[in-house]
């Protein structure tokens, strides 16, 4: 196969165009708690489970900047990477 940018951008290693795949866990456990966060309960219970889709987020997004299987999902970690963290600042 050709090594062209498209090629590095959107394939993995097997020749395959990439752009989703199977959800693996730390996302499926944001997916839960960011979920659960919509039911009303106490505020140590919201406080755990934001901390908990948080901490998931980063994780799916760190794996996916440093072994994302093409430049595609390497850059779609860096991005929500970036939006975990700025959605974390306090913005007055």
């Amino acid at each position: 196969m050709e090594d062209t940018l498209f090629n590095r951008a959107f394939r993995d290693s097997e020749g395959n165009i990439v752009l989703a795949q199977m959800p693996n866990l730390p996302i499926l456990v944001w997916l839960a708690a960011t979920l659960l966060n919509f039911i009303p309960t106490t505020s140590n219970i919201h406080t755990g489970l934001d901390a908990l889709a948080f901490g998931s987020l980063f994780t799916w997004a760190w794996l996916e900047l440093f072994q994302g299987v093409n430049y595609f999902r390497r850059a779609l970690g860096f991005i929500v990477l970036l939006g975990a963290l700025a959605s974390r600042l306090p913005w007055s």
